[in-house]
């Protein structure tokens, strides 16, 4: 069995898995959040009575994370039937927006909060669930009816996915992150080429990055049709949860006789800085290639680009340079806005370098990302180009339907907001 199909096998309670089985699964962790979370409640409650008690208080996650910082009523509604659930089910993994304990993005501050840990099984009512892939272990998105049914019973049944290895090898260039190699990868499998499959990603490239790298490479695993991404642990992985005080894991040992869908292998040294076009992620070209497109806004935030190494790395561009074009920053969470102030390019905050070449910080939520109420912080209002770091670039994912979204790492946005149009980060790390 490969990777996933022994974590599965585990908490299926079987000695092997084979893909296309059908089988029990015994949930680890369910989250959800203030888009979702109303709609799981209700079923929930129909369901299983109006006065039932959730399977597990200590294994629901609640993070309200999109409707943020908004005066909307319909956003403000969600939140607080969120909130009354919580007090109800007397949940403590609930972080109340409007509390000290408001975390930002559910699925970086899940990993924050050390709920992502190798060889347990998650789901979530939101399809970038699979970011918590990079930790080791089965993550994926569900709807509203099978959270319910988790939130009731712990268990969901499901079909063991089809597994497509991914090879990453090679020295990483300066010019080079993480997204441009997903970006790559979705272009080449479609957006439908990995439709309910595991990406397996593996190689030295791989085992060269960092815990925020990784999340963005199985964050987009969804954008191909994949069922989840994975990172098999190492010390990179435990190293990282160490330093939230999680020092017992679980090990995972596969053994040789893996079989996958197919066997990707890709040269990281060989790899361009890749950009996605509208209206797809799947349309990708290289950034040198595009630099006739003037832009109206740059975006540099969410779950996929919004992580401390996404700003370190678009602090190395902008440091002592100017934006030509409205640039906007939105940290994915707390610990991530408080970094701002903490990490250093050169000798000078974050926070600094942001502020002196005139980029707008926001708080952290979703903001943008996913378009929002009107008041939603970075919001396209109309038929602006903007150069983001997140994942979706569909007609007015961002705001107005008007509005074409471009997809880019946070080095090529960086970039490319210093010059107003989209520029291939290498003119400026020579």
């Amino acid at each position: 069995m490969n990777f996933i199909e022994t974590v599965l096998a585990r908490r299926s309670g079987k000695a092997e898995l084979l893909p296309g089985e059908t089988v029990w699964i015994d949930v680890d962790t369910l989250l959800t959040h203030d888009v979702c979370g109303p709609g799981t409640i209700a079923i929930f409650q129909k369901e299983f009575g109006r006065d039932a008690r959730v399977w597990d208080r200590d294994r629901l996650v609640l993070m309200p994370d999109h409707y943020i910082f908004t005066e909307d009523a319909h956003a403000i509604r969600n939140r607080d039937i969120v909130r009354q659930f919580a007090i109800e089910q007397d949940l403590p993994h609930y972080y109340d927006d409007a509390s000290d304990r408001y975390r930002g993005v559910c699925h970086v501050g899940f990993a924050e909060e050390g709920f992502a840990r190798p060889g347990r099984v998650l789901f979530g009512t939101d399809s970038h669930t699979c970011t918590a892939g990079a930790f080791g272990q089965f993550a994926t998105g569900i709807g509203n009816t099978d959270a319910a049914f988790i939130m009731g019973t712990g268990r969901l049944w499901i079909k063991v996915p089809e597994t497509i290895r991914i090879i990453l090898h090679g020295e990483w260039p300066d010019h080079l992150m993480a997204k441009d190699v997903i970006l790559q990868i979705i272009g080449d499998l479609g957006v439908d080429g990995a439709t309910y499959c595991t990406l397996e990603f593996t190689g030295g490239a791989v085992a060269a990055l960092n815990m925020d790298e990784r999340m963005t490479l199985c964050n987009m695993a969804i954008e191909a049709g994949g069922k989840c991404g994975v990172i098999a642990p190492d010390e990179v992985t435990n190293e990282y949860l160490r330093q939230r005080g999680i020092t017992e894991l679980e090990e995972i040992y596969i053994n040789g006789d893996a079989n996958y869908k197919k066997v990707l292998v890709y040269d990281v040294s060989l790899m361009h800085a890749t950009v996605a076009k509208p209206f797809s992620p799947d349309l990708i070209a290289n950034a040198c290639d595009l630099d006739s497109i003037a832009l109206d806004q740059c975006y540099i935030g969410s779950c996929t680009g919004g992580k401390v190494a996404d700003f370190i790395a678009a602090a190395r561009i902008l440091n002592r340079r100017q934006v030509k074009t409205r640039t906007v920053a939105v940290p994915a969470t707390r610990e991530v806005e408080a970094a701002l102030k903490t990490e250093t390019v050169d000798g000078i905050s974050l926070c600094a370098i942001f502020k002196e070449a005139g980029v707008e910080i926001g708080q952290p939520s979703c903001a943008a990302c996913l378009g929002g109420p009107e008041d939603t912080f970075g919001r396209l209002n109309g038929a602006e180009v903007c150069l983001s770091t997140t994942n979706r670039n569909f007609p007015g994912r961002m705001g107005s339907p008007r509005s074409q979204t471009y997809l880019a790492s946070p080095l090529t946005v960086a970039a490319s907001a210093i010059t107003g149009r989209i520029t291939d980060p290498v003119m400026f790390l020579r």
